[in-house]
């Protein structure tokens, strides 16, 4: 993939331009929306706010929204079925054309250990951190809010009670198929690029056409993603955040808005202590020179929402501008796109604990720790497509064993301004996926330290 390095800068710059402008328009509408709803309801007009929401904000998927026309959701839910659309076909030919990449077993074998430690340890440093931010809110108070029934949403998604680990189970599918066609199932996905890419680097020549169409439907997929994504993710987070603003009360905001203040203190601390850590600790080069060149890539990946969105420039970061191999980073960054979800776990960890501590649950640091654990286990099967670590917290939730009615209510809270925080945890889990390149190159003694550093 060739990168225009000038063009991608501008057309970035943009990009968070537009998402910029989008979000602060989107907080102001959906501010004056929210306070119109409070105040028809609270002068006995709820059948005039009862129109509007049928008219623009109603889950229309639901039996409530069987008759209404809900613009802003129909919008919204368009923009992120896109993004979904692409998940298995994107995860499964960036994979596979990246063991095609590296031709010697026993280099792919040390390399795939040292990616799965430099991404555990990225993941446990994350934890940590999301862990005492969250027993520290908890045991403040910041967390507890009365949840009443009244304000359940329309728009909450729930899942199939389970064991978060079965997801290692999951790992090895047992039907093509079906595995193919179900977004949730991405490790699977991975398993099977990986033994495709690496049956086609064994096999060579002889293959004649399957390397080449999984080359085309790369090309295809980053054609249509970066249309989707220039064109229609400033309209998408329009509609999402000010759908977000309207749909509840101020009241039932407020809570909500702690948590995203807690999600966002943590996130920024790990981005600016655990990568410059990693990085020096390993290769020590100054930090400080990663964040300022990564900056592009954060702030993109923070704009779409989706590590897939900014796989492209952050390989063409991570190799042109920071060192790294290429071929070790055409393994990590398709690979740490799947299963390395730093911010995404953080978000679950302060997630349940709010939803816990809203829903009338006790917990000390042991049950916070376990759900730690759980979040790890769950964040590896995270698509990266925006709105998909909400839905997988679900499963952190089960596996607590945190289920009653007013669960239900704190999760579709959580979900209601799950957009900013897929934004802000995005950051985190792109960066850590071109640290752990950068490492990991540096062991293999391919790390072009004059590029890092000019």
């Amino acid at each position: 993939m060739k990168f225009n390095l000038t063009k991608e800068k501008s057309e970035s710059t943009k990009l968070a331009i537009k998402m910029a402008v989008s979000l602060v328009l989107a907080v102001i509408v959906g501010t004056l929306f929210m306070l119109l709803r409070e105040f028809l309801i609270n002068n006995d007009k709820t059948s005039i706010w009862n129109f509007i929401n049928s008219l623009l904000f109603q889950d229309i998927s639901t039996e409530e929204g069987k008759n209404s026309i809900g613009i802003f959701y129909i919008l919204g839910q368009l923009f992120i079925n896109c993004l979904q659309l692409i998940i298995i076909p994107m995860v499964f030919s960036s994979i596979a054309l990246s063991m095609c990449h590296i031709s010697d077993t026993k280099k792919l074998g040390r390399i795939s250990s040292k990616t799965l430690l430099g991404f555990l340890a990225t993941s446990i440093y994350s934890l940590i951190i999301a862990c005492l931010f969250g027993f520290v809110a908890y045991n403040f108070g910041l967390f507890s809010v009365n949840i009443n029934a009244d304000i359940a949403s329309s728009s909450i998604t729930t899942g199939v009670s389970s064991n978060p680990l079965l997801v290692i189970i999951d790992m090895i599918p047992n039907n093509i198929s079906s595995t193919l066609s179900n977004n949730s199932m991405v490790l699977a996905i991975v398993f099977l690029a990986v033994v495709v890419g690496l049956c086609i680097n064994s096999v060579g020549d002889k293959i004649l056409v399957l390397k080449n169409l999984l080359i085309d439907i790369n090309n295809i997929i980053s054609v249509f993603l970066n249309f989707i994504i220039s064109k229609f993710s400033p309209i998408a987070v329009f509609v999402l955040i000010t759908r977000t603003f309207a749909v509840y009360g101020i009241n039932q905001l407020r809570p909500a808005l702690m948590y995203m203040a807690i999600v966002s203190i943590s996130s920024i601390f790990v981005f600016f202590t655990c990568y410059p850590l990693f990085i020096y600790s390993f290769t020590k080069l100054n930090p400080m020179i990663f964040i300022k060149k990564f900056a592009k890539v954060a702030l993109l990946g923070f704009s779409a929402a989706s590590s897939s969105a900014a796989l492209s420039l952050n390989e063409k970061t991570t190799v042109e501008e920071l060192g790294a191999n290429k071929d070790i980073s055409s393994f990590v960054l398709p690979l740490g796109m799947t299963i390395n979800m730093n911010g995404t776990a953080i978000m679950q960890v302060i997630g349940t604990i709010f939803i816990a501590a809203s829903s009338g649950y006790n917990l000390n640091f042991h049950s916070i720790l376990l759900i730690a654990v759980f979040a790890l286990i769950a964040s590896i099967g995270t698509p990266s497509a925006p709105g998909s670590s909400a839905i997988i917290l679900f499963t952190v939730l089960t596996g607590m064993g945190f289920n009653n009615s007013a669960t239900l209510v704190a999760y579709s809270l959580i979900l209601a301004i799950n957009r900013p925080m897929d934004m802000l945890v995005t950051c985190l889990n792109v960066a850590g996926d071109s640290a752990t390149a950068i490492v990991v190159s540096n062991s293999e003694g391919c790390l072009n330290k004059d590029i890092y550093i000019s």
